[in-house]
């Protein structure tokens, strides 16, 4: 699933392109996706200007004038790409296309069916059920140690299982919790209450890092994931642990491998000498 970073590089792509335009035409080629899409979705969007375009967490908001924005997610294997007049028809996956004033086509491509795209109340949105419940931007300036710290208080979960809940941060995933354990030095089987003081400075520290390395690189390129231009990420050519078992713990002198184990049904990577 894509995670922060490569959600993020899609918005800044979308962004030059899209933002200032207005949608000449939408059309919606099924009822649903994960859930259904809004009623009359295609009619609605069309004719509106895309004010603004935004991310919360893994969402990606696309503001419109009349006070509405969309709310979409790209599920496990969603991908938006923007193409100039394009000669091709939509394929099969093509779900949503949307084609500006100026002849940019935004294709909402998702071969799985777990993405969801719907129009939500501008003044609503931060109450909608899909975003209340969620913790801070971990690159914002209101995620620090301290909210860390409050976040993670008395819980006897493991600090990778902690930060993948949304509620502690917002748009961390299995890739970059395993990668920011990685650069803070502690073990992913670390109970969080436990994560506290220097633990939890470097904890903060190394999920910025890795958000913003991650970033710059485009994403993670994992199946199906792309940029907005269709380009590939490649930060996993510079995953730390993920992915990586058997293999020697980069950049430090330990003399073990990086080991893979089950959290929560889902994998975790880490070098147990170095993450204590």
């Amino acid at each position: 699933m894509p995670e922060l970073p490569e959600v993020e590089t899609v918005v800044r792509g979308l962004r030059p392109r899209l933002v200032g335009r207005r949608l000449a035409r939408v059309e919606t080629r099924r009822r649903d996706l994960r859930i259904p899409f809004s009623p009359r979705l295609a009619e609605r969007l069309t004719g509106r200007r895309v004010e603004a375009i935004d991310r919360r967490a893994k969402y990606i908001l696309m503001r419109l004038d009349g006070s509405e924005t969309v709310l979409a997610h790209l599920g496990m294997a969603g991908r938006m790409t923007l193409r100039q007049r394009p000669n091709d028809p939509p394929g099969p996956h093509d779900h949503v296309v949307m084609t500006t004033d100026d002849g940019w086509e935004l294709r909402f491509n998702d071969v799985r069916r777990f993405g969801l795209m719907i129009l939500v109340s501008s003044a609503e949105l931060e109450r909608h059920a899909l975003l209340a419940d969620l913790g801070p931007e971990p690159l914002s300036k209101a995620f620090d140690a301290a909210v860390f710290e409050a976040a993670i208080a008395g819980r006897r979960t493991p600090i990778k299982a902690a930060l993948l809940d949304q509620k502690t941060v917002a748009g961390i995933g299995n890739i970059y919790a395993s990668e920011a354990l990685f650069r803070a030095g502690v073990s992913p089987k670390r109970l969080a209450l436990r994560c506290r003081g220097e633990r939890a400075d470097k904890i903060v520290a190394g999920i910025k890092s890795v958000l913003n390395d991650a970033i710059a690189a485009g994403g993670s390129t994992l199946r199906d994931y792309v940029q907005a231009d269709g380009e590939l990420g490649y930060f996993q050519q510079r995953w730390a642990v993920y992915d990586r078992e058997g293999q020697k713990c980069p950049g430090c002198r330990c003399k073990g491998a990086i080991r893979r184990i089950v959290q929560s049904n889902r994998a975790t990577y880490y070098c147990p000498d170095r993450q204590k």
